[in-house]
């Protein structure tokens, strides 16, 4: 009998053990049969900021044996751009094809660009050809171009390709320089191989939006990743996705709505599970677990729309996947939140119950794909993503949510994927040109009289937008500070405040400061990278101190602020600059690079600006005008960086001193807020404002604030009316010396 017992009993663990192996086995990450990481022109072996290791194509038996090709390292290498696998690079002055030997089935095929001059090449003749099989994946394609349109140093393009059996089981990429310029050369500096399981063919029941006709993504199909975000989370990188090394960002630069919503967290009582048939590798745990809402206001929620915007290529189909998950423990039920999904005006979806599609219980992911078709000869076409409540089964909220979205471009019929290169934005008019004219003195007086008007009302539209944007913030953000009022921050140092102690400084700051959020400099590389602090090298004085322009790392420019020992904004303010502005990562803000603290020197390092202030180009200036357009831009770029302060960040920012001294415009004209010295932050749920004492600039200080001491976000909204007005009209409402006082 006891034979039997334990028979049941051994039955039973190998039961249990077999379960769990199987459990453990389902919820593991996919493991690639196919895993290839070439750092061209690089060392044998060497590691990403991510941890992964590379290895060389150099003497690589994925090379071509012909064609005429050499390998360089980068002339320069900008603060954000990674040595692997940016920093070495191979140069093909001919056609030249690696081959790669590698198991049947999908593969993500990524190629790395870092557009700079390579043996004194010039960057703009990097125009070429890139061709997988029957796949054009890239036409004449300029990586300098498009890293100038977009705004970025570096440029990583993600396809993916079918290797069928027949083909000898290779996969080839075969890189061809233009013909249509001389001197054209191509190059590569990271080529990336990865096999993928096939999950995102589809079998013809995926509808086209708009149409009643399904459409067909099968093993013939080539893809473009173009976008992949974390809808309401943080970047994924590489290794924090599912075995697959995707790469998800954060989805606010793309938040076009009068608002954008509001971002949530899992609840602690509700467990992400995927359901079965889903593989864990669909997207990860991180997508699933945070979302984007609309909020908690029923009557604001049925008067916007929740919408994300997205610059595609005309002329071809799109499949969009949305990824989704109820991550509340209050909606557990059908017909709780139930919303429409529109693509492009176009009904996707009309009532979308997350719930319901996910059988009944929330903490479950469900994806949906759809497919978008953009016909061609559109000048700038877009994508948008527009989510509404729905009121027709009368849902309990009237709410959307989404928590992730993969876009990718479809090959066209003759196996291209390859666009156009995006146009760069128009550079500030030459004098001799902006001093040409064919009219007379009347039609040029019509002329400036209607861009004068044109200005005012673009400031008035321009504000009013901000104004929605700001009215809109998530008020029930969930915040984990304990503390019930406002934090002070200091953040910038430029700007001159009063009433703060001086604070004596002796000995060094390093056992309070983050020595992981940012670079820590030497005091000998602040005065290698400054001449000893060479006064030629100065580029204005603030209440912080001097700032000084340097080089860094061989030759990348940088400002270097030189905090003053008598300064009033003193340790504690240095100290906070460097927690908070190194955590703050946005366009359309000013980026900090390090720090220095040695030798009781409170030093830090920002990216430097080329172009300096905005107020530089308004008045009594010898600089050429700005075009209207870029006006136009760089009055939405602040706009979208203060939206990031009020609403992006972890906890609410509110600049306080948002004039045009404080717009900065890099090298290719991309305005970003700085000067965080006033700032700060909160407020807790249950405050409006805070009652401070007022700090600011005369001439651009809301009058509210003035008259009352409490400070909203709409006190940056009324300054930021200011500075539109003035960069769009051109013309100063107040005297020119009194934006150089504070009270």
């Amino acid at each position: 009998m006891r034979n039997s017992n334990n028979s049941r009993f051994l039955s039973f663990i190998t039961f249990l053990l077999l379960a769990i192996g199987v459990n453990l086995i389902s919820a593991a990450d996919y493991v690639p049969t196919d895993k290839i990481l070439l750092n061209c022109g690089g060392p044998p072996d060497s590691s990403d900021p991510d941890g992964r290791k590379w290895t060389t194509d150099i003497g690589s038996k994925f090379a071509s044996s012909r064609g005429n090709s050499s390998t360089a390292s980068a002339a320069t290498q900008k603060p954000a751009v990674p040595d692997v696998p940016y920093m070495t690079a191979r140069i093909f002055q001919s056609e030249y094809t690696y081959s790669f030997p590698v198991a049947p089935g999908r593969k993500f095929v990524r190629l790395y660009f870092y557009p700079v001059s390579y043996n004194g090449l010039d960057a703009s003749n990097g125009l070429f050809s890139v061709t997988s099989g029957p796949y054009t994946l890239l036409k004449n394609f300029s990586a300098a171009q498009t890293a100038e349109a977009l705004n970025y140093d570096f440029i990583m393009k993600e396809f993916s390709v079918n290797v069928p059996s027949e083909v000898s089981e290779v996969l080839s990429l075969t890189f061809t320089p233009s013909q249509d310029i001389s001197n054209s050369y191509a190059f590569v500096n990271g080529i990336e191989i990865v096999s993928h399981p096939d999950i995102y063919s589809t079998d013809g029941t995926v509808l086209v939006v708009g149409q009643t006709t399904g459409f067909n993504i099968d093993n013939s199909t080539a893809l473009e990743n173009v976008y992949r975000l974390n809808v309401g989370g943080n970047d994924i990188s590489p290794s924090g996705d599912t075995g697959l090394f995707r790469s998800w960002r954060d989805d606010s630069m793309y938040i076009f709505s009068a608002a954008n919503g509001v971002t949530e967290t899992t609840d602690p009582n509700v467990t992400v599970s995927y359901p079965p048939g889903t593989p864990t590798y669909i997207a990860p745990i991180d997508v699933y677990s945070t979302l984007r809402s609309m909020g908690p206001n029923t009557s604001v929620n049925l008067n916007y729309n929740l919408t994300w915007l997205f610059p595609i290529d005309s002329g071809f189909s799109y499949l969009v996947r949305l990824h989704f998950c109820e991550t509340t423990d209050v909606i557990t039920k059908v017909n709780q939140r139930v919303f429409s999904i529109f693509l492009n005006n176009k009904t996707a979806e009309p009532e979308a119950d997350v719930i319901a599609w996910a059988g009944g219980s929330n903490g479950v992911p469900v994806y949906k794909n759809y497919v978008v078709v953009v016909p061609s000869g559109q000048a700038e076409p877009e994508l948008w993503l527009d989510l509404h409540p729905s009121t027709a089964s009368k849902p309990q909220y009237y709410d959307a949510i989404l928590n992730g979205v993969e876009i990718f471009k479809i090959n066209d019929t003759k196996g291209n994927l390859a666009g156009p290169n995006p146009t760069p934005l128009p550079q500030p008019q030459d004098d001799s040109l902006t001093n040409q004219s064919s009219g007379k003195g009347k039609s040029k007086n019509q002329i400036a009289i209607g861009g004068g008007v044109g200005g005012g009302i673009a400031a008035v539209l321009l504000v009013g937008l901000f104004v929605c944007l700001v009215s809109r913030r998530r008020k029930h953000k969930k915040d984990s500070s304990t503390s019930d009022g406002w934090l002070p921050l200091s953040l910038y140092g430029n700007s001159h405040t009063s009433g703060s102690a001086k604070t004596n400084t002796t000995g060094s700051y390093a056992s309070s400061l983050p020595s992981n959020l940012c670079r820590h400099f030497s005091i000998s590389e602040i005065k290698t990278a400054t001449k000893n602090f060479d006064e030629a090298l100065l580029l204005g004085v603030g209440g912080f101190g001097k700032v000084y322009q340097g080089e860094i790392d061989g030759g990348t420019k940088v400002a270097i602020k030189r905090g003053n020992p008598l300064s009033e904004q003193g340790v504690h303010e240095f100290q906070t600059e460097i927690e908070m502005l190194s955590k703050l990562r946005h366009r359309h803000l000013v980026s900090l690079i390090g720090y220095c603290e040695e030798n009781c020197e409170m030093i830090l390092v920002y990216d430097y600006m080329a172009h300096g202030t905005l107020r530089e180009h308004l008045y009594k200036t010898q600089k050429p005008p700005l075009p209207w357009k870029q006006r136009l831009e760089i009055c939405i770029g602040a706009a979208r960086g203060l939206h990031y302060l009020h609403t992006g960040a972890k906890h609410t920012i509110i600049h306080r001193d948002v004039k045009t001294t404080n717009i900065l415009l890099d090298e290719k004209w991309v305005a970003k807020v700085s000067d965080f010295g006033l700032s700060k932050t909160g407020p807790s749920l249950d405050h409006t404002h805070v009652s401070t004492v007022v700090k600011g600039s005369f001439g651009y200080l809301d009058p509210e604030y003035f008259r009352r001491q409490q400070l909203t976000e709409k006190s940056d909204v009324y300054s930021y009316g200011v500075v539109a007005f003035r960069d769009l009209v051109c013309s100063s409402s107040f005297k020119s010396n009194t934006s150089k006082g504070t009270s």
